[in-house]
């Protein structure tokens, strides 16, 4: 009785043993810092370059692509033809430390892709607010 126990023991670690080599060779290899297509560029930063790839793949997911802003499980303000952009520090404040339900997404930018998106979308969408963001600005801001 005893060996066929321990027969039985041994066969089953050796199975375990097996089945776990087996799925540590088959196992696919851990997911990358980055997209398939480049959009985060490590472990939280976006990979974008100009600030309208910035709007279109972070920013639109709420303020619509049109950035007419929606509303539903909750509200996400309009960007398009906004009066409070005008003044560029306003929507480069928002972006950096956040403002109601709105994250502060400009921790996951550099101070170049915060200033890019604001003034994209200060030039844009029916804005046309001249005054420049520099990055400088924004390091200010932080």
């Amino acid at each position: 009785m005893k060996i066929r126990t321990f027969t039985c023991m041994a066969a089953t670690a050796f199975a375990l043993a097996a089945a776990t080599a087996a799925a540590a060779q088959s196992s696919p290899p851990p997911p990358s810092t980055a997209d398939a297509d480049g959009a985060f560029a490590g472990r939280g930063q976006f990979g974008e370059t100009t600030g309208e790839k910035i709007f279109s793949r972070v920013c639109a997911a709420c303020h619509m692509p049109d950035a007419k802003g929606a509303v539903g499980a909750g509200a996400y303000p309009a960007l398009a033809a906004n009066k409070k952009l005008a003044v560029s520090g306003y929507p480069a404040y928002v972006v950096v430390h956040g403002l109601n339900g709105m994250p502060p997404i400009g921790s996951m930018m550099s101070d170049q892709q915060v200033a890019d998106v604001v003034n994209y979308v200060r030039t844009h969408f029916g804005n046309k607010y001249k005054d420049v963001v520099a990055a400088s600005d924004i390091k200010a801001l932080r």
